[in-house]
Parts: structure tokens; sequence; C-alpha cells
């Protein structure tokens, strides 16, 4: 029972820990990141892919979904104007299954 329980929760926390539901502020010292938008995927260190439920932004792996409260991210993000002064640069894909990363060394920056 106790077993069950530890990996019931263990499961949990871990799920939660690697959601990406964002949130977008308007000034960059209220961000947990900084990121910049590239034009171009091969810029990029993560492909991104907006969802459009919450549910689906699983796991670690560019699926975001933008919610409409801070209160309700994961992690709470800022768009610069240049790279120089982003964490992490991102690309928008169309479909969901082009979402990955690209540098996998930024891949703690997601992580609340």
């Amino acid at each position: 029972m106790k077993s069950t329980l530890f990996f019931t929760l263990t499961l949990f926390s871990l799920s939660r820990m690697q959601a990406q539901k964002i949130f977008a502020v308007e000034r960059g010292y209220q961000a947990d990141i900084k990121v910049f938008v590239a034009d171009l995927d091969y810029k990029a260190d993560l492909l991104v892919h907006k969802v459009a439920a919450d549910y689906q932004a699983k796991g670690n792996e560019g699926l975001w979904f933008f919610t409409d409260a801070d209160y309700q991210a994961d992690v709470t993000v800022f768009f610069t104007d240049h790279d120089y002064q982003a964490d992490l640069i991102i690309h928008f894909v169309d479909r969901d299954y082009q979402a990955k990363w690209r540098n996998k060394s930024k891949y703690h920056l997601l992580i609340p």
C-alpha cells in the first residue's frame, strides 16, 4: 500500500514538474525566463507548438499552452526583441509532432 501511494505521488509530481503552461508577462523582471522567437527553426533551442487546451501541454517537449493568468502557469516568460537578451530561443511550428528540443542543455529552464 505504501509503495503504491509513493509511486502515485512520484508520478504526479514528475508530471506537474514538466508541464508547459506558460504565461507571457509584460516586463522582463517579472519572468522566470526570457525568450526570443527566431524566424527560422535552425536558430532555435526549442521548437514550440501552441496547443489549444492545457491538458495537451504535457512533458517538456515544446507543447505550450498559454494561460490567461500568471497563477495558472508553471513558467512565466518575457518575449525579448533580440536573441542576445534571451535565455532561450524558440521557433513556433505548425504541427505538434514538430515540437522538440534542438539544444537539450537548456532543458532545465522550463522546469519550475
